[in-house]
């Protein structure tokens, strides 16, 4: 299990219909969380940078730095497309980094990508039915097991599956999508509804390599401690 924050201009944010939301957890402070996790036995972070995912601008490079410093491993994101953005995530502090799903749309870059940065580098599928939809700048909507097929020709390493509809709820992963995806052979973190030991237990049964926790992870609902000294 990765716990995850998202940030917006420093502070833990959610992401909401509108776009990026304040959060009141930990009173807003994003190394306050990562303590948390921490000590509760976390080996990586998960760490969103809403402002690059919605405005292009990778305003919280300071703030992975420090994030990188507490202890655990880092894996960054916020709709990363370019090298560039990999790159400054990298320098900042950031142990991999996902490549957001809007960048799928450009298969030659993205394998040019995959090739330079290695195992440094997974790949984000964000998931709606059968299709990938990114949220964030200039959306994509693609044919899932038709992009699939191209990446696992490719190199690439792992995949990150986020089932949008259920990001920030409570109910439960999307299981067949992860089904789904680790059929093509890579190792698959699994995101989006993840709140119960159960959950953890189904997404392990369906082939998952790990489990994004975000909400869960922040608001207490997922016992930590329990779970890493669980082995998750």
């Amino acid at each position: 299990m990765i716990p995850a924050i998202d940030v917006s201009d420093g502070r833990l944010a959610f992401l909401a219909a509108g776009g990026p939301e304040p959060a009141s957890v930990f009173d807003g402070d994003p190394l306050a969380a990562v303590r948390a996790f921490a000590e509760a036995g976390a080996r990586w972070i998960h760490v969103v940078d809403l402002d690059l995912a919605f405005h292009g601008e990778a305003r919280n490079l300071d703030l992975i730095a420090a994030v990188a410093g507490v202890g655990p491993s880092v894996q960054a994101g916020g709709g990363v497309r370019s090298e560039s953005e990999v790159g400054a995530l990298l320098d900042a502090g950031a142990a991999r980094v996902v490549l957001g799903s809007a960048a799928l749309a450009d298969p030659v870059a993205v394998e040019r990508l995959i090739a330079s940065r290695g195992e440094r580098l997974v790949v984000g599928v964000e998931v709606v039915g059968d299709r990938i939809r990114s949220r964030g700048r200039e959306p994509v909507d693609l044919e899932l097991m038709t992009t699939l097929g191209w990446l696992t020709a490719s190199d690439v390493r792992a995949l990150v599956v986020t089932a949008v509809a259920r990001v920030a709820g409570l109910g439960g992963p999307d299981v067949p999508a992860v089904r789904r995806v680790v059929r093509a052979g890579r190792p698959v973190y699994a995101a989006g509804g993840i709140s119960l030991p159960e959950h953890l237990r189904d997404l392990r049964a369906a082939g998952a390599a790990g489990a994004i926790v975000g909400r869960a992870a922040l608001e207490g609902i997922l016992d930590l401690h329990a779970e890493f000294d669980a082995g998750s």
